[in-house]
């Protein structure tokens, strides 16, 4: 098992199960509201990030690149969690 986790990509792959499975257990526990959207959103953050540093393979590409793409993916979430809040309160 320890050699399991020498590997980036395992590692990588342990963690983006266990934020799948808080993010189920935030869910299936019934929690609703913009707090529980912006968990649920940041641990969606987390996911997305590290698969694109770690699957993707661009924490070794240039900071540029590597920025236009965290900024993207918090565009999004922010822009998710935006329409989820005006939606919410007509």
């Amino acid at each position: 098992m320890v050699s399991f986790l020498r590997s980036r990509i395992h590692c990588t792959w342990l963690l983006l199960v266990m934020a799948t499975g808080a993010t189920f257990g935030l869910r299936a526990e019934g929690a609703v509201g913009l707090g529980a959207a912006a968990a649920t959103l940041g641990i969606a953050y987390a996911k997305g990030r590290l698969v694109i540093l770690n699957f993707m393979e661009l924490h070794h590409a240039p900071l540029w690149l590597r920025l236009i793409l965290e900024v993207w993916l918090l565009a999004v979430s922010a822009t998710i969690l935006t329409i989820y809040g005006v939606s919410r309160h007509p």
